[in-house]
């Protein structure tokens, strides 16, 4: 249930007040449209302390919905509260804010140091405390041994981690990150989703867009499913799985005899049924997929054949959506 907003003061002035416990980011039935294009529709939710996962496929409304939480685009209906305060009649909010868009130019010919010194001067630091809050954000993001290094000269990882310590040059409370892992490295991804997770468990609210379902699930288990510009779920992971345990899920098993395996596998109640996609391929289909996990094991040990490999081939966004849209994304 979204937290109750009340409003005081005149009629002319409209003047808002948030009530005890507001969250530090509240929607209230926003929409955004642009002529007949709704890229957002009827968004309610509110969000406070440590990392929420916004997951939804390209074109979802995640970027639009950030957009509007920093004020470069105003909602068409509803109302935004940032810390109780509306940013459009009173800008203060954003001082608390540090926010990496998805696409953003950095400068190629700075140094790492200088160009997230240069955004702690904006906020006012004296040239003394810029340097000092610079460094310490870029060994904050492991960056401290290249931090005097041109930016041209740095991997799309590590530009992505400077991108995050010039967001958190100004100390922020909350934070917004719009797909930090995008076309990252394996290494690169793990070193900002320590960072990520770092954040949250300081007391930040931390707001992490991404595509990648598995990604999201690594760094928080709180999880908003933006579909077509609206609030598809929300809750834990294992809350939005336990919801899907209704439909059918699928384990895909490698193993040199399928058929014989199968024989053993055909005694676990949850298994709701069976086929071969190739001579060394098992299809396992279950609405209970934790149990299932649970006793193949046991039964792979026990029947002594030979399993090379288990994968859930539903086990993504895309299915989750088809899952929850009935089939039709």
């Amino acid at each position: 249930m979204m937290p109750d907003i009340t409003q005081h003061g005149t009629a002319e002035t409209k003047e808002w007040e948030p009530v005890a416990n507001t969250p530090v980011i509240l929607f209230d039935r926003v929409s955004k449209t642009y002529g007949r294009i709704s890229a957002l529709g009827g968004v309610s939710l509110g969000i406070s302390g440590g990392v929420t996962g916004i997951l939804g496929m390209n074109g979802a409304g995640k970027s639009t919905m950030f957009k509007l939480m920093m004020g470069k685009i105003k909602p068409s209906s509803g109302a935004i509260r940032l810390f109780g305060t509306d940013p459009w009649k009173n800008p203060a909010p954003y001082s608390r804010i540090g926010f990496v868009p998805e696409h953003e130019k950095l400068y190629d010919w700075m140094t790492a140091l200088d160009f997230v010194t240069t955004f702690a001067r904006l906020h006012g630091m004296t040239r003394d405390e810029a340097t000092k809050e610079a460094e310490r954000v870029l060994s904050f993001v492991s960056l401290d041994e290249v931090m005097h290094k041109r930016i041209g000269q740095f991997s799309k990882g590590m530009r992505q981690r400077v991108k995050i310590a010039h967001a958190l040059v100004n100390d922020p409370e909350l934070i917004i990150l719009d797909e930090p892992l995008q076309g990252c490295d394996p290494l690169a991804r793990t070193t900002i989703m320590n960072v990520i997770k770092e954040l949250g468990a300081m007391g930040r609210t931390v707001l992490v867009s991404s595509h990648i379902l598995h990604e999201i699930e690594r760094i928080t288990e709180q999880i908003v499913i933006l579909h077509r510009g609206r609030v598809l779920a929300l809750g834990n992971s294992h809350a939005i799985r336990e919801m899907l345990d209704q439909h059918p899920h699928k384990i895909l098993l490698d193993c040199e005899k399928p058929r014989e395996l199968a024989k053993s596998i055909i005694d676990i109640d949850e298994v709701t049924g069976m086929s071969f996609s190739n001579p060394e391929k098992l299809l396992i289909e279950t609405k209970h997929l934790g149990e299932v996990h649970q006793k193949l094991p046991q039964l792979i040990i026990d029947s002594g054949e030979k399993v090379t490999g288990i994968d859930n081939p539903d086990d993504d966004l895309q299915s989750i959506l088809l899952y929850l849209t009935g089939g039709s994304i």
